[in-house]
């Protein structure tokens, strides 16, 4: 066959889920495993991929969705339900309402800065799943807190677990780390600042919603963005989105206060530091878990690391031991993280256990929906079937690739639902279309990483977490049809920048 006829066979799968969801509004847990089914068809009889070597890389994507993918998630709804169950979310919902009230406000600190916040430290899901979850508590309606928090969690998932996207991508495409970090850091400035704009924009359901709301928005994306870029430059990849999600969340919270404190709720009943402290006490155990496993603490974190398991799943080429880290994945810091913090809030440890149970329970859709997703994501990889939509892609397009440079990273991620597995499948492919056209390695590299930003808001396996955080697994067509319009917006706008911005910064 032709390169064209596999580009085209290569999307079906693409296309059919998106159609499902969007279009048919066939539930996640129902389309996903057939839409598996399909393109393990298609990879045994087009690209004649063996039999067995279908069926062990589609294992080795169940392993990945289970664990660290599945176990962070659940952690993750796990520390939402014990703050409820302690009654600890109560005072979260006052400490909240005693900042304001507006709901613009509050999409700004808890989908934005806090979302953001969230994806710096441990990112797989926990900046949709915990804001998310928080905001419905709160009173936003379940899907729209999903919906915004999904477009929220675009700009920060660059720099996300710890910078793992960008490390990764790096180790790929053997390019220099912080060169790397500085070139994603420029792509996203613009859409940093310009993102709480139209997240305010979209809680107050027009644009006139922006009126009075300007120098918080601003304040917010600037916040954000200036320490991002900064410290991309100099520092590297591991602290950019920690710094400026701090940053974001210290600004924006102070600007509420002083400028915006006519819309604190005045009758909200008072808390003491110490029940501040309780109620937050998983989230604050959880952070400081995540950082201290991290590269960023290099004892701790090999120590941790070096508890684990590789086997060998996937028995084709090009295939190595996938290894279960069973104690510095973030997900088992989070549980255990939760059971301290939920022990503290009063909780006994039966209870809790009954908690994590019950979340379990609570999530089983939404897991069928990411297990299929990921496996299908392996097939298609290892088969071949994403090689052949992106070799059509680059040579329609020549000189003018960069303009789509972000699609191909969009597309990664709606396929796997991760920025680093975007990456890894396409980071190589860009560094070398760079160098066959004659232009700069790091900025296409970059371009990867941003588009990947882009496809996280519409991945099936990122609104499973949403709807699973907010109860709405089945609604996950309507879901995807409210981000797909944010989506391709956001894509142009990084294509442009990938094309005339290099030069522009250095990047020729």
């Amino acid at each position: 066959m032709n390169d064209i006829v596999l580009f085209i066979i290569a999307l079906i799968p693409i296309i059919w889920l998106m159609v499902s969801l969007g279009v048919l509004k066939i539930a996640g847990h129902k389309t996903c495993p057939a839409t598996l089914l399909l393109t393990m068809i298609l990879a045994i009889v087009v690209w004649r991929m063996p039999i067995g070597h279908t069926i062990t890389a589609a294992l080795e994507g169940v392993a990945l969705a289970v664990w660290p993918i599945l176990v962070i998630i659940i952690a993750a709804v796990f520390t939402y339900n014990v703050t409820v169950y302690t009654k600890s979310m109560d005072v979260i919902k006052r400490m909240m309402t005693s900042v304001t009230t507006d709901k613009r406000i509050l999409v700004l600190i808890l989908a934005w800065a806090f979302g953001g916040f969230m994806e710096a430290i441990a990112g797989f899901g926990t900046a949709v799943a915990i804001p998310a979850s928080i905001m419905a508590g709160l009173g936003f309606n379940p899907v729209f807190a999903a919906i915004i928090c999904l477009m929220a969690n675009t700009t920060p998932t660059a720099f996300g677990a710890i910078g793992i996207p960008v490390t990764t991508l790096a180790k790929v495409a053997n390019i220099n780390v912080t060169t790397l970090s500085y070139a994603v850091g420029l792509q996203l400035v613009v859409l940093i600042i310009v993102v709480p704009v139209i997240l305010v924009m979209i809680t107050g359901k027009s644009v006139k919603a922006i009126k009075g709301f300007w120098g918080i928005s601003l304040a917010s994306g600037f916040s954000f963005a200036i320490p991002q870029l900064l410290v991309a430059k100099y520092l590297g990849a591991e602290l950019p989105a920690i710094i400026g999600s701090v940053c974001c969340m210290i600004v924006t919270i102070a600007v509420a206060k002083i400028f915006y404190k006519d819309t604190a709720d005045k009758k909200a009943e008072k808390f003491t530091l110490k029940e501040g402290v309780r109620a937050w006490i998983p989230f604050i155990l959880v952070f400081a878990f995540v950082i201290l496993s991290s590269a960023l603490f290099p004892p701790i974190n090999k120590a941790l690391a070096s508890i684990k398991t590789s086997v060998l799943i996937y028995t084709g080429q090009g295939g190595t031991p996938y290894t279960f880290n069973w104690v510095s994945n973030p997900g088992t810091l989070i549980i255990i993280a939760t059971f301290i913090g939920g022990r503290i809030q009063g909780a006994k440890f039966g209870e809790i256990f009954g908690v994590l149970v019950s979340t379990i329970k609570q999530m089983s859709k939404s897991s069928i929906t990411i297990i299929a997703i990921v496996a299908l994501a392996k097939i298609m990889g290892y088969s071949g079937m994403i090689k052949s939509i992106s070799i059509v892609l680059v040579a329609v397009t020549g000189k003018f690739y960069p303009l789509i440079a972000p699609i191909i990273g969009a597309l990664g991620t709606f396929v796997t639902g991760s920025d680093t597995s975007a990456n890894v499948l396409f980071g190589g492919l860009q560094v070398e279309v760079a160098k066959s056209l004659g232009l700069n390695p790091y900025w296409l590299a970059a371009a990867n990483t941003g588009g990947a930003t882009a496809g996280k808001m519409i991945s099936p396996q990122s609104i499973a977490v949403a709807t699973a955080a907010t109860g709405l697994a089945g609604q996950e067509g309507k879901i995807l049809n409210s981000t797909l319009k944010f989506c391709v917006v956001y894509v142009i706008v990084l294509g442009l920048i990938a094309y005339f911005a290099g030069p522009i910064f250095g990047f020729n």
